[in-house]
């Protein structure tokens, strides 16, 4: 793409993508067509092929994504005030399962090094994890916190700005200006800490804390307490010390029946202690504080193994989404999740609010029509849900997504679907259900960035590939996620938290076949704890329950 200036993405579409900033007065040779453009239109915001009469339906990716609301001629910029959200509309078909697989020759044979659990799960990592089931039990898991992370050594290696505080407080004292301090240089020497792990295949001990569990809903209890079983089921987890007060809505035996729920045969260590059974404060703590040490020790006992690519579950995410994300990242991590897929692995949709305008396409692709119902079901009732407290879907792009080219939720979501691939879809799951079929998965999640990756976390996801064109740090306390940005402006300008740059798809310099390669290259580096993402590294350890209600 890096010699055009303009992009057709369907042939059924009548509005492009600009690839770069085009002035005004550009011409644009199209399909056997010569148009001027009306304005100067940014890289990556669109524009009318055909002169387009008031409340004329706009395509993108071959679907509706909007309909006028003026009379437009062609070359004419489409804006928030000339275009409104609209869709095709969707409804039950036969299926079509017909798919081309990618050739998988260059990965059929390869492996990652994970930690193979009993229940024939495999993690990318090793976590141990101390969770509240309710949050007035956060404050125990802080001091639980001060008292295992820095001895242990998992303090994350945080950037430490003490320097720079110092030099501002000398610089007041002797007289220096605002001006002053506004300009002084902050290069130089700082202190580094150093820490050094007491349990050598401990990935560290996560510690999870939240505001639910009790004063909501029994709902919002009982799907809490099947997050919670879905992270303490999970491969990357070895085992759970788990806080209860005794008295709230999310009570250990509604855990207890969720894990079971998830793993029937589940035998990893779970310390749970009740805080109005055991006493005293510090009785609580010393025996968590034992529990925990003695986990740790058997934690420490698992190595990582060699295990097939199948093993691997991923979880598809985009956050901080612009024009470019749709025709660059999300399509090769679309190829990404196509070739796991071929390979007999598991990846997972989810952002509901984000697959506005494209339900006939992946109702189409469900496997059985139960599976399809249900999809069309949970969209239909989660967009009700929004629409009956004034929202609705056609609200979720952000200002950051509608300043760079997503005026639309349906020009979003038929960019952001372009993750799931072109596979049929093999299951349908509500939060927070398990989406870890080997195939596509699709789950219901808010489009919420930390909301949506902390559910597709608990529904299986060993890796998280997160899309983003304007940069996000969002992370997740047990799975690693990879970021991977649209635009390679975003990724120079933001290196400390995305890993993979593939605006070299926008700039030329590479096909997607060849990205989406890179990005599985990475990814099994990753898995094995050959390399680290970003997000681990800063410790971007994001975790928001989702209380079942409008979030889009």
């Amino acid at each position: 793409m890096g010699g055009r200036s303009f992009l057709k993405i369907h042939p059924q579409d009548n509005a492009l993508v600009a690839l770069k900033d085009l002035p005004e007065g550009t011409i644009i040779r199209c399909d056997g067509r010569v148009i001027v453009l009306r304005q100067e239109v940014k890289a990556k915001h669109k524009f009318t092929l055909y002169a387009l009469s008031k409340d004329a339906e706009v395509y993108m990716y071959g679907v509706v994504v909007g309909k006028v609301n003026e009379f437009l001629e062609e070359g004419s910029l489409l804006t928030v005030d000339n275009l409104r959200h609209a869709t095709g509309g969707f409804h039950m078909t036969d299926r079509k399962l017909e798919w081309q697989k990618p050739d998988v020759t260059r990965f059929k044979d390869a492996t990652f090094l994970g930690y193979h659990r009993s229940n024939g799960q495999v993690g990318t990592a090793n976590y141990w994890l101390v969770i509240p089931l309710v949050f007035c039990e956060n404050r125990n898991v802080h001091t639980l916190k001060e008292a295992l992370e820095e001895k242990l050594g998992y303090a994350v290696q945080s950037k430490d700005y003490s320097y720079e505080v110092d030099l501002l407080i000398e610089k007041y004292k002797k007289g220096a200006t605002v001006e002053e301090l506004l300009q002084i240089d902050f290069s130089g020497e700082k202190r580094k800490i150093k820490s050094n792990k007491l349990f050598e295949n401990v990935d560290g001990i996560k510690f999870l804390t939240h505001e639910f569990g009790c004063g909501g809903t029994r709902q919002d209890s009982d799907a809490l307490c099947g997050l919670l079983a879905g992270y303490i089921t999970h491969p990357n987890v070895a085992g759970a010390t788990v806080l209860s007060l005794g008295c709230q809505h999310a009570q250990v035996s509604i855990l207890r029946v969720e894990i079971e729920k998830r793993d029937p045969h589940f035998d990893k260590p779970l310390y749970i202690f009740e805080q109005q059974q055991e006493g005293t404060e510090d009785l609580l703590m010393q025996k968590a504080l034992k529990a925990t040490f003695c986990g740790l020790v058997f934690a420490n006992s698992q190595v990582r193994q060699p295990a097939p690519l199948s093993k691997l579950c991923i979880g598809l995410e985009c956050g901080g989404s612009d024009g470019f994300s749709g025709i660059s990242a999300n399509p090769a991590v679309g190829l990404v999740s196509d070739i796991v897929v071929a390979l007999g692995g598991s990846v997972i949709l989810s952002e509901f609010p984000e697959l506005c305008g494209v339900e006939q396409e992946l109702s189409e692709r469900c496997v059985d029509e139960n599976t399809a119902k249900k999809f069309i079901q949970l969209m239909k009732s989660y967009n009700k849900q929004a629409e009956d407290v004034g929202s609705g879907f056609y609200m979720n792009p952000s200002p950051g997504n509608i300043r760079d080219g997503l005026i639309t939720d349906a020009i979003k979501s038929a960019g952001a679907a372009k993750k799931g691939g072109t596979s049929p879809i093999v299951h349908v799951a509500d939060y927070p259900e398990l989406a870890n079929r080997q195939g596509l998965n699709l789950l219901c999640t808010p489009g919420n960035d930390v909301e949506s990756t902390t559910a597709e976390v608990a529904a299986g996801a060993n890796v998280v590939l997160f899309t983003t064109g304007l940069g996000t740090p969002t992370g997740n306390p047990i799975t690693p996620v990879i970021k991977v940005s649209s635009n390679t402006a975003t990724y120079q300008r933001m290196q400390d938290i995305i890993d993979i740059n593939c605006g070299t798809i926008i700039d030329g310099e590479e096909s997607l076949e060849e990205a989406a390669y890179r990005i599985l290259d990475y990814v099994i580096a990753v898995a094995s704890g050959k390399e680290t993402p970003k997000s681990v590294l800063l410790g971007q350890n994001d975790f928001i329950p989702w209380r079942r209600g409008v979030s889009l």
